[in-house]
Parts: structure tokens; C-alpha cells; sequence
């Protein structure tokens, strides 16, 4: 039986809507167009739109679509926008800011950089990211991202994927004025932080909520 994974993914976004983590169009829009059975196991395909995280290799996981949705709209990405990721995992995190930040497919349009540890992992998302259509957008980096990206440039945005201890320094070094960074915080419970960088270069920091995030590894993630 032929399985219609549009239909589930607007049924997926319709269940993101009435929870209240989508809020604007621009995300709806992404998680709509953005195929998340690509960046799964083939073995979890069927679970795809389930609103769960599901295992992906050396024992990380996809973020459950509730958790990317919340995380996206905090980092309230612009097109243009310079965007570094932490913890590239299966590539779909980075597809989705990829939708917004260059939908339409312009490379010159801002810079998507995505930090990765594990190299097998790495070429895990780029072989999903050129299935999906993504993969000229993104520029995947194997290397420790606790130390953010190994570039002068500094970025807009950033967004961790993994849990730190505390806020690397590092990471609020590479963001500009005005910048935001998320990032889940905590080793045993940990709470979802947004951090917005001022003018002065003082951080403002929210709680975004309890979460459950797999360790941030390198120098400084979980030891």
C-alpha cells in the first residue's frame, strides 16, 4: 500500500498548531514542505509523523517535530539570515531552517553551517539532505561544535541540538549583536534556553521549558 506522506504531514502540522508550538506561517510552511521519512531510519518510516523522537545512529535521535517547532520559532529566522548548527544528527533540523531561510533554493541567500561530531552521522545527513533537495544549502562541518564553527564568520542565529552543562563560551563568541541562540541546557533535567545577544554584547536569557535532550560531547559538553 502506497503510503500518502503529505497527508500525514499536514495532519502532523495541524496536531503542531492546536499544541501552539507553530505559530507563524513561515514555520508552518517548512514543516509542510519539508519530507521528515527522509531523514529517518527506513526501519522507522512508518513512524515518521508520530510527534516522537526515534533513534537514527551512534545513539543519537531525530527531535520529536513538537521540539524542532519550538525551537524554530524561538530562533525566529529571517531569510538572509546566517544560521549555525550544533549537532546535525539526521540532517532535518537544519532542512526545516533551510526552508526558511533560503526556500527558494537562492545559495546566495544566507549561510547554513551545521556542526556534526560523529563523521558517520555527518554523511548520514548529507546523503538526506541531497534527497531532499537540500544538500548545495548546506554546508555540513565534522568537528567538535561545543567550539562553535571552526570560521572567523560570526552567525544570526544558533541552534544546539544537544545538552551542554552550561552555555559554551564559544558559541555566544560567534553570535552577532542582536543574534539569538538556543540551546538545551542541564545534564540530568534540562531546560530549553533561548539567549538573545544585546547591542553591549549582554545576554538576556529565557527559559523556554523542560526538555530532553541527548549530551553535547567535546570540550565543552558533558563529560
Amino acid at each position: 500500500m502506497t503510503v500518502d506522506y503529505a497527508e500525514l504531514r499536514e495532519g502532523l502540522v495541524e496536531r503542531l498548531e492546536w499544541l501552539g508550538v507553530i505559530r507563524t506561517e513561515k514555520v508552518k510552511k517548512a514543516f509542510l514542505k519539508v519530507p521528515r521519512e527522509l531523514f529517518v531510519l527506513p526501519s522507522y518510516r512508518s513512524e515518521a509523523y508520530e510527534d516522537t523522537p526515534l533513534p537514527i545512529l551512534e545513539g543519537q535521535t531525530i527531535s520529536a517535530p513538537h521540539m524542532c517547532a519550538i525551537m524554530c520559532e524561538a530562533l525566529a529566522l529571517n531569510p538572509g539570515d546566517r544560521l549555525l548548527e550544533i549537532g546535525t544528527g539526521s540532517g532535518y533540523h537544519i532542512a526545516l531552517c533551510a526552508e526558511i531561510i533560503q526556500g527558494d533554493k537562492d545559495a546566495s541567500n544566507g549561510i547554513l553551517v551545521t556542526v556534526e561530531i560523529y563523521p558517520k552521522l555527518a554523511k548520514f545527513a548529507r546523503e538526506n539532505l541531497e534527497k531532499a533537495g537540500y544538500g548545495a544549502l548546506v554546508n555540513i562541518v565534522v568537528a567538535d561544535g561545543s567550539l562553535g564553527a571552526p570560521t572567523r564568520i560570526s552567525f544570526d542565529k544558533i541552534l544546539v541540538t544537544a545538552a551542554a552543562p552550561e552555555i559554551p563560551p564559544s558559541l555566544i563568541e560567534q553570535l552577532n549583536p542582536g543574534g539569538r541562540l538556543v540551546i538545551p541546557v542541564g545534564r540530568f533535567y534540562q531546560d530549553l534556553k533561548l539567549v538573545v545577544k544585546g547591542a553591549g554584547g549582554e545576554m538576556h536569557i529565557k527559559s523556554l521549558g523542560g526538555c530532553v535532550f541527548v549530551p553535547l560531547k567535546g570540550e565543552y559538553g558533558v563529560k
